[in-house]
């Protein structure tokens, strides 16, 4: 399956409203597969065992990571000179 940069930045926000009802996604980007793109979810736990994840978005590959909880690091300072 090819999808193209366009297909999957436009299937960011169905990937990540189709997959909200497996658990609490933290983030959903684009990734390269191969010569073309897709969709990556971050889930915070785990979907349900048995969960029937969708393997695409409107074509659009899906993989899926659990990540846990998300949280904004401090800037780091480059040192004085």
């Amino acid at each position: 399956m090819f999808a193209t940069l366009d297909m999957a930045q436009r299937a960011k926000p169905l990937a990540a409203e189709a997959f909200s009802r497996f658990g609490e996604v933290v983030g959903v980007g684009v990734v390269r597969v191969g010569d073309g793109y897709g969709v990556k979810v971050n889930f915070r736990r785990s979907p349900s065992a048995g969960a029937n994840l969708p393997t695409d978005v409107d074509g659009v590959p899906v993989s899926v990571s659990v990540v846990g909880i998300v949280r904004q690091q401090a800037a780091k300072c480059a040192p004085a000179s």
